[in-house]
């Protein structure tokens, strides 16, 4: 049992360690305000290049907190649902949704 306890600590570390990256958090935020935003949305509101978001979505997609749609050859992110990134940005963060 405490190697797997320690497998699972060290889940949940990797978890926190994205969340404390401001940029990965600032994109989280933004794809929770405007779901289907775009590499290019998303780097403007995180006042960084394409690249080095494109980079942390990477990240946050392996992590299973991000999921992508396709429509012709541009590409929407969206937080997924059910995703832990979720509940944080409500309960700890106070996000709201947005009604459009």
């Amino acid at each position: 049992m405490a190697g797997h306890q320690h497998t699972e600590i060290d889940g949940w570390a990797n978890r926190f360690a994205l969340l404390s990256d401001s940029t990965r958090l600032s994109l989280l935020t933004h794809m929770h305000e405007h779901p289907g935003a775009t590499v290019s949305e998303l780097a403007d509101a995180a006042s960084i290049t394409e690249n080095a978001a494109s980079q942390s979505l990477r990240a946050l997609r392996a992590q299973g907190w991000v999921t992508t749609t396709k429509s012709g050859r541009t590409v929407h992110y969206r937080i997924v649902p059910d995703a832990i990134v979720h509940r944080i940005l409500h309960d700890i963060m106070g996000a709201e949704h947005h009604r459009h």
